[in-house]
C-alpha cells in the first residue's frame, strides 16, 4: 500500500511540474536566455568527436535543441509540456521545417528509445523538475558507451546592478512563497537541488567520470527583456495564475525600477552558467 501511495505521489508531482509551465511558451522562449554555444565544444571534447544523436530532455521551447542544427545527425527535443512544445514546433516550422530535429512528449524517466541509442543527453534548466534516480538510470540505458549527459543551468539574474539584481531576486522569492501558499497541497510542484546535481550523478554508479563546469557568455537586454525574463520564472507564473493579491503590484515597482536602471538603452549583460558533466 506504501508503494502504491509513493507510486501515486509521484506521478502527481511529475504532472504539477509539467503543468506548471502552461501557458506562457511564448513569453520564456522570447526572453529566456539562448542556450550557449560554448556547450558543443565541451561536450563534444568529452565525447569524442560530433555526436551523431543528441537527445534534449526538457527542452521546453527548443532554445537548447536548435543549437545542434549543422553539428548533430539527428536531434530529439523530449518535453511533456504541450505549451512548450508547441512553441518549439512553431519555432521549427518559421525556420522552414529543417531535417533532422523532431520534437515528442516524453518523460524522463521514459524517453521511449532504443538502449544505447544516444551519444548526448542534455537538460538545460530542466535536471531539477526530474525525479533523479529513475531519470539517471534511463538516461544511462539510452546513452552509448562513452556517452555523455549534460546538465547546464543559469545563475539568475543576469549581471547588472546590485539593486536590480536584488530586486529580482526578491521578486522571484514571492513569486515561489504565494505559489506554495495559494497553490493546493496536490498541486504543488517540486524540485530538486540544483546544488546536488552533481552528487546525483557520480551517487548513481551509472557514469565512469563525473564533473562541473562553469562558463559564461553576454546577452543583450532592456528594461524590458529583463523584467520578462523574470515573469518567465514558473513561480512567478503560478501566483499570477492563481490571483496572488500582492504580486501585480511588485512586479510593477520592479518595473519602474529596472526601467529607470536601464534608462532606454540595452546593455551586454553576463550570465554565468553551470554545467554537471556525466561520461558513461
Amino acid at each position: 500500500m506504501l508503494e502504491h501511495d509513493r507510486m501515486l505521489e509521484s506521478e502527481q508531482t511529475r504532472n504539477n511540474n509539467i503543468n506548471r509551465f502552461n501557458g506562457f511558451g511564448q513569453l520564456y522562449d522570447e526572453n529566456r536566455p539562448q542556450a550557449p554555444a560554448a556547450i558543443i565544444p565541451i561536450i563534444e571534447g568529452y565525447l569524442g568527436g560530433v555526436p551523431n544523436t543528441v537527445v534534449d530532455v526538457g527542452c521546453g521551447t527548443g532554445l537548447s535543441s536548435f543549437i545542434w542544427l549543422g553539428e548533430a545527425q539527428q536531434i530529439i527535443g523530449a518535453e511533456p509540456n504541450d505549451d512548450m512544445r508547441a512553441a518549439a514546433v512553431d519555432k521549427w516550422r518559421r525556420l522552414g521545417e529543417p531535417a533532422g530535429i523532431q520534437f515528442v512528449r516524453r518523460l524522463s524517466h521514459q524517453l521511449e528509445l532504443p538502449g544505447h541509442s544516444a551519444d548526448v543527453i542534455t537538460c538545460s534548466q530542466s535536471f531539477h523538475w526530474m525525479e533523479p534516480e529513475s531519470t539517471l538510470a534511463e538516461f544511462a540505458r539510452v546513452l552509448k558507451p562513452g556517452g555523455v549527459f549534460a546538465a547546464y543551468d543559469c545563475d539568475w539574474p543576469p549581471a547588472f546592478r546590485w539593486e536590480i539584481e536584488d530586486q529580482y531576486l526578491k521578486l522571484h522569492a514571492l513569486g515561489d512563497h504565494l505559489a506554495r501558499e495559494l497553490a493546493p497541497q496536490d498541486q504543488q510542484a517540486r524540485k530538486w537541488s540544483k546544488d546536488e546535481h552533481l552528487k546525483h550523478i557520480r551517487e548513481s554508479g551509472l557514469f565512469r567520470y563525473a564533473r562541473e563546469i562553469v562558463f559564461h557568455q553576454t546577452e543583450k537586454f532592456d528594461a524590458g527583456r529583463y523584467v520578462n525574463l523574470a515573469l518567465s520564472q514558473g513561480g512567478i507564473q503560478t501566483a499570477l495564475k492563481l490571483g496572488a493579491p500582492d504580486l501585480p503590484e511588485a512586479v510593477e515597482a520592479f518595473r519602474v525600477q529596472a526601467e529607470a536602471a536601464f534608462a532606454g538603452e540595452s546593455r551586454d549583460l553576463l550570465i554565468s552558467y553551470r554545467m554537471r558533466i556525466g561520461v558513461k
